[in-house]
C-alpha cells in the first residue's frame, strides 16, 4: 500500500513536496507553487484536471492514469494510485517529527475534544497542530500531516471512521505516540456491523500503541468499562475518577463545575461556554492530556473557561426571538441521549430563559437498527417530558407511534412551518445528523 522510500517516482514526489507551498487535491484552490494529487471519487477522476492544476501554478502534479501523465515532461508523476502516494508522503513527512503525536477518536465528542485538547495544549506549546474541523479520513489525514510544513511541539490527528479497518490504516499513517478514545457509543453501526464492532474497530487506534508503540501513553476515562478493557497491558494514563485525577469534583449547573487536579486542589467553579456530562468527560479529557504535556493546573482552568464552540456543535445562539442550541453536525442514539439529557437539565435548572422545544433530525448510518434507534429516543424525550419535532424520514415514520410529536418529512417542511408560526420566546435544541442540515432553520427562529 505505501510507496518504497527508494520508488524512483517517491523520491520524485519528495523532492517537490519539499520545493512546494503545501500539497492541494482541489484545482479550484490550486495556487503558485502547490503539488497537485489526482485523487478519485465516485463521480469525479482527478487525472483530468491534472494540466489544470498546472496551468493553476501547481509545481508538479501526482496521478496514476498514463494518458494523464506527458512523457518527458517532469512535471507529471506517475504513480500505481495517488492516494496511496499523498497517504505515503504524509507517513514519509511525519518520521521527521521527535514530538508528541496523539492520535485521537470515538463514537462521540472527538471533534469537541480535538479542540479543547488544543485550546488547553496551547497555554503551554507556542506550535500546536491539530486537524481542522472533522479533516478525519484516509484523504483528511493525510492533508493534517501534510499542512505543517515544519515540526510542530506537539500535533493532534483527529482519526475518523465507519468501519472496522479504516482507523488501522490511518493509524499506520500518522504513527502515533500517544492515544486517546474519547467513548465507545452507538454510531456508525451500519458500517461497524453493531456495538461489538464499534468496540473493535475504535480499538485498533489502541491496537497499533500495542504492536508498534507499547510505551507511549493511553488516556482513558476511568468510568469507561470498555475504554479501561481496551487500555490492558498499555501505558495507561487513567483520569476522571476520584481514585485517578484529574476528576469532576462538583457539579454546580450544566455549564458549571469545579474540578480536582492531581495536586489535589479543587479550581472552580468553572464556568463553561458547553455543557452537559458529556461535555465535562470532554473537558477531563483535554485537561488530563494538557497536564501530562506540560500545562498547570491554573493554565488548564482558564483555557477551558475561554474555549467557544463552532461548527454547528453545542453551539450556543441566540436570536431576536429564541435562544438556539445548535448542535447539527453529528447524531447517533448515544450523542442524542447525553444532548436530550443535559437540555433537560438546563430547563430545569432555569425556567426564566423560554419554553423548551427539541427539533430532532434523523440519525444517519446505522443500517438495520434505524427503525428501533429512532423509536428509542422520541420515547426518551416522551420520558423527559421535552416537546419534540421530528425532521426526516427515519424520525418522520417513528412518530407515528407518539401522540404530541409534530413530524416534518426535511428540513424545508420544517423551516415552512417555522416561519409561519413565528416561534417566541423558546428555549430549541435543534440535534440531528450533518445530512438533515438543521442549521437552516437558525435564520427561520
Amino acid at each position: 500500500m505505501f510507496l518504497s522510500d527508494s520508488d524512483p517516482q517517491f523520491e520524485a514526489i519528495q523532492s517537490q513536496f519539499d520545493a512546494s507551498t503545501g500539497v492541494t487535491t482541489d484545482t479550484r484552490a490550486a495556487g503558485a507553487g502547490q503539488l497537485f494529487f489526482a485523487l478519485k471519487g465516485e463521480n469525479f477522476n482527478g487525472n483530468a484536471y491534472a494540466q489544470r492544476a498546472i496551468e493553476a501554478g501547481c509545481i508538479a502534479a501526482v496521478v496514476d492514469e498514463s494518458e494523464y501523465a506527458p512523457p518527458g515532461d517532469p512535471r507529471f508523476i506517475l504513480v500505481p494510485d495517488a492516494l496511496a502516494a499523498l497517504q505515503s508522503l504524509a507517513r514519509w513527512h511525519r518520521r521527521k517529527w521527535s514530538c508528541p503525536v496523539i492520535g485521537l477518536t470515538g463514537s462521540n465528542g472527538k471533534t469537541t475534544t480535538k479542540e479543547l485538547m488544543k485550546c488547553v495544549l496551547e497555554a503551554a506549546h507556542s506550535h500546536v497542530h491539530a486537524t481542522v474541523g472533522n479533516f478525519n479520513n484516509h484523504i483528511g489525514v493525510p492533508l493534517t500531516l501534510l499542512a505543517a510544513r515544519t515540526e510542530p511541539d506537539i500535533a493532534i490527528i483527529e482519526m475518523g471512521a465507519n468501519a472496522q479497518k479504516e482507523i488501522a490504516l490511518l493509524a499506520e499513517i500518522a504513527e502515533p505516540n500517544a492515544a486517546v478514545i474519547t467513548n465507545i457509543g452507538r454510531a456508525h453501526l451500519e458500517g461497524f456491523g453493531g456495538e461489538e464492532g464499534v468496540m473493535k474497530g475504535k480499538g485498533e487506534l489502541f491496537d497499533y500503541i500495542r504492536n508498534a508503540r507499547p510505551e507511549s501513553p493511553v488516556f482513558t476515562h476511568g468510568d469507561h468499562p470498555k475504554l479501561l478493557h481496551l487500555a490492558e497491558g498499555l501505558n495507561r494514563f487513567v483520569y476522571g475518577v476520584p481514585s485517578s485525577a484529574p476528576f469532576v469534583g462538583e457539579v454546580h449547573a450544566e455549564d458549571a463545575f469545579a474540578w480536582v487536579g492531581p495536586s489535589g486542589a479543587s479550581h472552580g467553579p468553572l464556568k463553561v461556554h458547553v455543557q452537559g456530562e458529556h461535555n465535562r468527560e470532554n473537558i477531563m479529557t483535554a485537561i488530563a492530556i494538557g497536564l501530562q504535556y506540560g500545562v498547570t493546573e491554573t493554565a488548564c482552568t482558564q483555557a477551558v473557561a475561554t474555549y467557544q464552540p463552532d461548527n454547528n456543535r453545542s453551539q450556543w445562539t441566540s436570536t431576536p426571538h429564541n435562544r438556539l442550541l445548535l448542535d447539527a453536525y453529528n447524531a447517533n442514539p448515544s450523542s442524542m441521549r447525553a444532548a436530550l439529557t443535559s437540555f433537560k437539565r438546563m430547563t430545569e435548572e432555569s425556567t426564566t430563559e423560554g419554553t423548551p422545544l427539541c427539533i430532532l433530525g434523523d440519525m444517519a448510518e446505522l443500517g438495520a437498527h434505524t427503525t428501533a434507534a429512532h423509536e428509542e429516543i422520541l420515547a426518551f424525550a416522551h420520558e423527559l417530558g421535552l416537546p419534540t419535532w421530528t425532521v426526516g424520514p427515519c424520525f418522520n415514520e417513528a412518530a407515528q407511534a407518539f401522540e404530541n410529536v409534530l413530524a416534518f418529512g426535511n428540513t424545508k417542511e420544517a423551516a415552512a412551518h417555522c416561519e409561519a408560526t413565528a416561534l417566541t420566546n423558546h428555549r430549541i435544541l435543534l440535534k440531528g445528523s450533518r445530512s438533515i442540515a438543521l442549521e437552516a432553520l437558525v435564520e427561520v427562529l
